[in-house]
């Protein structure tokens, strides 16, 4: 439990100030709207669907407020570098940007379809309102101002309909446009689209800007209104709202003046809207600035490795960028992690082929295609570097890393790191042992991190420090030829499939047994845990850490992480 509230009490805190935020909002404003006396007369037409309308108004217009800042890639990584001082704990919470980001959307989501269910009753009994002929209170309300601004029916003829209003008031047409672009957005940010139909995904997902200009727009319209406080202080709703016939003739009850609310919010979403925009200038700046590719190998299991050079380019362990290739999409920007170390004079990715963009930078630099294309290369914009979780590897004695096929790309750039810092004796290097586990389904994957490993095995021999990274890998599959070729190879000093000096495991790893030997090996440790693979794996190892962690403020203590992009 001590360790869950270590990994999760700030998230945890922070959600519940969130939701207690949108809490008081509903109740605030749904009081303010259901009892406040300008609104009297408007609630005699629509009843409590005033007040159900408005309160999630008022919720929505917080959440459009911090549904972009999670998705400020700079902001993020300003404060996780402002925040270097602090608990890894605390930095934790920025690498959680997106599930924050999907939260805030399934909120925005309910308060809309809370907001429009309300709409549809006020403007029913709106219409009911106006088509009624009879001296009921709702009905004369609604004949007030219909030849002046001082109105409190928007439908204001026998001839307007719902639907009329609904397509041609500000308020309605902005009301259908931005629902069908949250719509939108919403379904093609399904992880089965995401993932296999990216482009779908960004496209769609760009309609934030229809949205957003929408929203702002919504209340220019007032189409809600109330008394103004001049027509309170001669219109005693109390005394007048029985004497409608007499409404004008005497003194005590002049015709009530209404008016329309100022729209609220552009107030909410201004700043943030203002910030994501020099947010997209500073990506735009750094996508023009020249890129160089100095170097590109093929690696097996369809892997390409690009080393790039650009001015000004600084990077800490663990980071990505962002890459666009016009020749292949002019609009689409993917994410990869930087393999390469700080101290080297370049950068590196490594891209597998996975589908159509990615089929592409293979087809475009892969094999000796790059050689031939090394005077006209075609162009690479980038945009990053942005923080991870990886980079607080650093800041643990000890540090796990389990890296899911091309997933073991963070740990690359740490590794690497390390083996240059212990070269020239970094004081400040607090990492004592690394243990490192790497799962594959294909022999072939391993090929080209072998290469890696190998050396920073030869090295910390070298340096004296044999026992400082200790790496599993794990084959998930193979095949009959295989395990025959293994079997008889088994007894080779150097492991057959990776030709490293440690065995490769075949199947899955004991989890439970592998986490119960690292906290025997370290008692009185924290221990960090850095992941990047599948929800499933993440789900297994949260549980893990979980439960090895000791109450014993004393004891042995997993911090998870995991890479979100």
């Amino acid at each position: 439990m001590s360790n869950w509230v270590l990994n999760h009490g700030l998230s945890a805190l922070v959600i519940v100030a969130w939701l207690g935020i949108n809490i008081f909002l509903f109740v605030y404003y749904f009081h303010f709207y259901e009892y406040n006396t300008v609104f009297y007369y408007t609630r005699q037409i629509t009843g409590s669907a005033l007040a159900w309308a408005r309160a999630p108004a008022a919720c929505l217009n917080f959440n459009c407020l911090l549904i972009l800042l999670p998705v400020c890639r700079n902001l993020l990584s300003f404060l996780r570098g402002s925040c270097v001082c602090c608990r890894c704990s605390a930095r934790k919470q920025l690498d959680k940007n997106i599930t924050f980001h999907k939260l805030v959307a399934y909120m925005i989501a309910l308060h809309t379809v809370i907001h429009i269910v309300a709409h549809l009753f006020n403007f029913e009994r709106f219409n009911d309102s106006q088509q009624s002929t009879g001296q009921t209170l709702d009905a004369v309300l609604s004949r007030v101002g219909q030849n002046d601004s001082r109105w409190l029916n928007p439908i204001r003829s026998d001839q307007t309909t719902p639907t009329y209003i609904t397509f041609t008031t500000i308020a309605g047409l902005t009301g259908v446009i931005i629902t069908l672009a949250l719509i939108l957005m919403i379904t093609s940010s399904t992880d089965t689209i995401r993932r296999s139909y990216f482009e779908v995904f960004w496209f769609t997902h760009h309609l934030f800007v229809i949205f957003f200009i929408g929203l702002v727009i919504h209340g220019i319209g007032r189409i809600v209104r109330q008394q103004t406080e001049e027509s309170m202080e001669v219109h005693d709703y109390l005394f007048c709202q029985n004497r409608t016939a007499e409404w004008g003739s005497i003194p005590e009850c002049p015709i009530p003046v209404f008016k329309g609310g100022a729209p609220m919010t552009w107030k909410w979403v201004l700043a943030p809207m203002i910030l994501y925009v020099f947010e997209r200038l500073l990506r735009l700046y750094r996508s023009q600035q020249s890129v160089v590719i100095t170097k590109a190998v093929v690696h097996p299991s369809k892997v390409l490795e690009l080393q790039m050079q650009m001015k000004g380019f600084k990077m800490e362990v663990g980071q990505y960028i962002f890459i666009n290739c016009p020749s292949i999409s002019q609009l689409e920007w993917h994410p990869f992690t930087l393999t390469s170390a700080p101290e080297e004079d370049f950068f590196s990715v490594h891209i597998r082929s996975a589908g159509d963009w990615t089929d592409g930078m293979f087809e475009t630099f892969g094999g000796d295609k790059f050689e031939r294309l090394k005077h006209m290369q075609p162009r690479i914009s980038v945009d990053g570097p942005f923080g991870t979780a990886s980079e607080d590897a650093f800041h643990y004695e000890v540090s796990v890393f389990i890296g899911a096929g091309i997933g073991v790309t963070p740990f690359a750039s740490v590794l690497k790191s390390i083996w240059y810092k212990y070269e020239k004796s970094d004081a400040e290097l607090r990492t004592k042992k690394i243990y490192l586990f790497w799962i594959c389904r294909e022999t072939q994957a391993f090929e080209w991190f072998a290469d890696l490993l190998r050396s920073l095995e030869n090295n910390m021999e070298q340096l004296g420090k044999p026992d400082f990274l200790n790496y599993k890998l794990f084959l998930t599959g193979w095949d009959s030829a295989q395990a025959v070729h293994i079997k008889v190879h088994f007894d080779k000093e150097t492991d057959v499939v990776t030709g490293l000096k440690q065995k490769t495991h075949y199947g899955r790893p004991n989890w439970d047994k592998e986490f119960h030997s690292i906290a025997q090996a370290h008692p009185k440790t924290t221990v960090g845990v850095f992941l990047c693979g599948p929800q499933p794996l993440a789900k297994a190892l949260e549980e893990c850490t979980n439960k090895y962690s000791e109450i014993n403020p004393l004891g042995v203590h997993f911090h998870f992480n995991k890479e979100n992009f």
